[in-house]
């Protein structure tokens, strides 16, 4: 199963959306949020991107200090997965854990090393018309 791959780039401020192929995902089943992934493996060669969080297959956000791969119902207040609603309101939600897995469905990343090429190709500017 192909995993989508946001990246952003802190030094641009843009983020892309590229696509991981489903051998290349096989080899970071087992990574874990705020490890470090090769770019080649999203064809970006010369990149380095570090994993700040995704989603599974179902839309539930991994969470950093849930460990493991699999969902777990946890009592949150203002975190990822809750917004803040009222003061002192918490509520039980569901969240996947900090490792990715063949359920995880797309991850969120960021440039950690820049390569040679550009992370986003400039968009060819649109013709004159002739009237």
């Amino acid at each position: 199963m192909e995993i989508k791959v946001n990246v952003g780039d802190p030094k641009t401020k843009r983020t892309v959306t590229l696509t991981m192929s489903a051998d290349n995902a096989k080899s970071i089943y087992g990574k874990r949020i705020s490890d470090k992934i090769r770019g080649e493996l999203v064809e970006k060669s010369g990149y380095e991107f570090e994993i700040t969080g995704g989603s599974d297959n179902a839309g539930f956000p991994m969470r950093r200090d849930v460990v493991g791969t699999g969902r777990r119902k946890l009592l949150v207040t203002n975190s990822t997965g809750q917004r803040q609603t009222r003061k002192g309101v918490r509520i039980r939600k569901t969240v996947a854990g900090n490792t990715v897995s063949e359920f995880t469905s797309q991850l969120n990343v960021k440039v950690v090393k820049h390569g040679s090429a550009p992370l986003v190709e400039a968009p060819a500017p649109a013709e004159e018309k002739a009237e």
